[in-house]
C-alpha cells in the first residue's frame, strides 16, 4: 500500500493526540504492521518519544511495568491483545493517558471494565484499514454506557460516506458500504493499477475532486452521528 508522508502527517496531526497523551508511546508492533505508523510517528511528530517495548509478550504485568518504569502514556493494542490484558487485569491500563484498541469486533464488556477500572485513561475504539493510514475513525468508550461501541467518527480531515450500490448516500439506520475520503487515503497499491482502480475511486462528494477508498465493510449511521460496524460486504 502506497502511504505518503502527507498521509502519516495527517494521522499524527489528529486532535485525539494533541493534548500530550502521546508523550511516550509504546512501540511493540513489527515495523511491517501498520500500527507501527501510529506508534512511531504520533509521538515523534507531537514532541514525544517512542518507548521500544522490552522483549516478551505485552501482558498485564509488562504493561504495568511499562507505565511505572518507562513512563508510557499511550499505546495501541489489537482487539485480541486488549482482551487478553483486560481479562487478566482491567486495572493494568491505569496510569496510561490513552489506550486505543481495534482491528476486530469490540468486546463491549471488557472495554467497559477497563473504562471503569482506569478512570483516568481514555479508552478509544478505533477502526481503519491500512489503505487509510492505520486509523480512519475513533470512538471514546465511556464507563457506564453499555452496548457495542460504534467505530465512531472520522479522524480530522477525513470523510466518511455510507453508500449504496449506485454510490448514493443512505439515511441513518440503513446499512451501506463505508467509503473513506480525505486526508490519509493512500495512493493505492504499488505496482497494481487494476486493483487500485477498483478500490480507490473518484469521490463524487468532494469539493474540487478527490478520491475515496472502498472498504468493503458494511456499516450504518446512528442517530447520534456515529458509524456502527455491521459486517463485511463479501460475507
Amino acid at each position: 500500500v502506497g502511504v505518503t508522508h502527507a498521509d502519516v502527517l495527517a494521522l499524527a496531526a489528529d486532535s485525539a493526540w494533541s493534548d500530550g497523551v502521546c508523550d511516550a508511546v509504546l512501540l511493540h508492533s513489527a515495523y511491517v504492521f501498520d500500527a507501527s505508523t501510529f506508534e512511531i510517528w504520533a509521538p515523534l511528530l507531537n514532541g514525544g518519544r517512542v518507548v521500544v517495548a522490552p522483549a516478551g509478550a505485552v501482558d498485564a504485568p509488562a504493561l504495568e511495568d511499562a507505565v511505572s518504569r518507562l513512563g508510557v502514556t499511550a499505546l495501541f493494542l489489537t482487539t485480541a491483545l486488549f482482551n487478553v490484558v483486560a481479562e487478566a487485569d482491567p486495572a493494568a491500563f491505569a496510569g496510561l493517558r490513552l489506550v486505543a484498541a481495534g482491528g476486530e469486533a469490540a468486546t463491549p464488556d471488557l472495554m467497559q471494565q477497563v473504562a471503569a477500572a482506569a478512570p483516568g485513561t481514555r479508552v478509544l475504539h478505533v477502526y481503519g484499514p491500512t489503505e487509510t493510514t492505520t486509523f480512519a475513525t475513533r470512538h471514546e468508550v465511556v464507563a457506564g454506557v453499555p452496548g457495542v461501541p460504534p467505530i465512531g467518527r472520522a479522524l480530522d480531515g477525513m470523510r466518511l460516506h455510507v453508500l449504496d450500490g449506485s454510490l448514493s448516500m443512505v439515511p441513518p439506520g440503513v446499512v451501506g458500504e463505508l467509503y473513506v475520503g480525505g486526508r490519509g487515503v493512500a495512493r493505492g497499491y504499488q505496482g497494481r493499477p487494476a486493483l487500485t482502480a477498483t478500490r480507490f475511486v473518484a469521490d463524487p462528494y468532494a469539493t474540487g475532486g478527490g478520491r475515496m477508498y472502498r472498504t468493503g465493510d458494511l456499516v450504518r449511521w446512528t442517530a447520534r452521528g456515529d458509524i456502527e460496524y455491521v459486517g463485511r460486504a463479501d460475507g
